[in-house]
Parts: C-alpha cells; sequence; structure tokens
C-alpha cells in the first residue's frame, strides 16, 4: 500500500507520476517565489509613487510573472486536493488536509495582495493623468507637466534627505550631551571621594583651592563642548535647509 508520500496523481498542472509530496514542495517553491516577487512590485510601486508613470507600466514582467505562480499554485492544491483524500490512514489524510489548505490560504492571500497592488497602481496611474491633463489644459503644455512631476518629486526626496541628516545631527548631540552629563556625575563623585581623602590626609587649603579651579575650567570645557555641538546641529540644518 502507498504511503501518504508516495501518492501519485496523473493530471492538473503536476502531470503524471508524480508524487503529492512533490505537488508539495512545488506549492511551497512557487509560494516563496510569488511571494518575493510581490514584495518587488511592491517596492517598485512605492519608488515609482511620486511619478506620472506605474511600477505595472515599468514591470509587466514581473507582474505577470507573479499572477502565473499564483494561478499555478492553485493549480496544485486543486490536484493535492484529489490526492490526500486518497490517503488510507486517517491520521496521514488530515496531516495533508491541513498542509494543503495551509497552501491555498496562502495563495489566496497573495492573490488578493496581487488584485490590491494592481488596483492601486492603476488608481494611482489614473490620478497622475488626471493631473497631467487637468495641468495640461492650464498650461497648454504637457512637458511642463512632467517637469512639475519631477521638481515635486526631487523636492520631497531632498525634504526627506534633509530630515534624516536633522535627525542624525539632533541624535548625536543629545549623544553627546548625555555623555557629557554622565561624565559630570562621575567627576563629582571623584571629587567628593578625593576631597574626603585630602580632607582626612590633612592637606592644605591651597590645594583645595587648585581642585576647584581645575573644576571649574573642567565646568566651562562642558559648557563649550555643550555650545560647539548646538552650533553644528544648527549648521547642518541651514545647510540642508
Amino acid at each position: 500500500m502507498a504511503t501518504a508520500f508516495e501518492v501519485v496523481g496523473g493530471g492538473g498542472g503536476a502531470g503524471g507520476g508524480t508524487t503529492l509530496s512533490d505537488l508539495y514542495q512545488n506549492s511551497k517553491r512557487l509560494l516563496l517565489k510569488s511571494r518575493d516577487g510581490l514584495e518587488r512590485l511592491e517596492r517598485l510601486g512605492y519608488a515609482s509613487s511620486s511619478l506620472p508613470s506605474s511600477s505595472l507600466d515599468s514591470s509587466p514582467e514581473l507582474f505577470d510573472s507573479v499572477k502565473r505562480d499564483i494561478a499555478q499554485i492553485l493549480s496544485l492544491c486543486t490536484d493535492m486536493d484529489h490526492l490526500w483524500r486518497s490517503i488510507p490512514a486517517k491520521s496521514q489524510r488530515d496531516l495533508w488536509k491541513r498542509k494543503v489548505e495551509q497552501v491555498a490560504e496562502e495563495a489566496i492571500s497573495l492573490k488578493d495582495s496581487l488584485e490590491k497592488y494592481s488596483q492601486r497602481i492603476q488608481r494611482r496611474t489614473q490620478e497622475a493623468q488626471e493631473r497631467a491633463e487637468l495641468l495640461g489644459r492650464v498650461n497648454g503644455e504637457s512637458s511642463h507637466v512632467l517637469r512639475i512631476f519631477d521638481d515635486e518629486a526631487q523636492a520631497m526626496q531632498s525634504v526627506q534627505t534633509s530630515s534624516r541628516m536633522l535627525e542624525d545631527a539632533y541624535a548625536t548631540g543629545v549623544a553627546i550631551l548625555s555623555k557629557y552629563s554622565e561624565q559630570r556625575d562621575h567627576l563629582k563623585r571623584a571629587q567628593r571621594k578625593a576631597l574626603d581623602v585630602l580632607n582626612r590626609l590633612g592637606l592644605s587649603n591651597s590645594v583645595l583651592r587648585l581642585i576647584e579651579r581645575r573644576n571649574r575650567v573642567d565646568r566651562w570645557i562642558k559648557y563649550a563642548g555643550m555650545i560647539i555641538t548646538i552650533i553644528i546641529v544648527i549648521m547642518v540644518w541651514r545647510w540642508t535647509s
């Protein structure tokens, strides 16, 4: 008697003599491929979100490939659904039923995501065309419309870059100030310990005054560092804006 992994199918998209295990492995491979393709489409769609053309127009081969892979997965699920029902052992039959249902659910989820992606791209393309037509009627020049879109995209990218640089500079300043604060606390504790030791040793007041002057110098150095950090942050912000 054939085991659950040796049940043989003869139709569908798998071809004759293909086992249930082979169909399942093929479906899992296609799921990974489809998921990767959909993620690439989403990245292309995000990159072209501010341009008048859509990623669906610029990568039709990838879109069609993902669509074909999902259709093939669903076809394999149909074949596997017929095969697992012929497994004699109930435990193995229930196991394969869950596996096939899981693959089918993932394939349907990918199909829904692909359809939503397609609708989103089509809607974005239509909106871009409507804006182009509106501006074209006002200005009478389609090249001017395209130049406006390019300027907007470059401006948005520049703003995002400037914002990231300002955030990095701010984070650096905060880290430096925090470090100064930690060093100040360490110095205070060290000075208190040193003063206690010096008092116990009976050192002269001149030595204590020298230590106090050094403390004031360190404090001015700390303030100067904070001011320099703030100036650097302001200069970076003005340079990027």
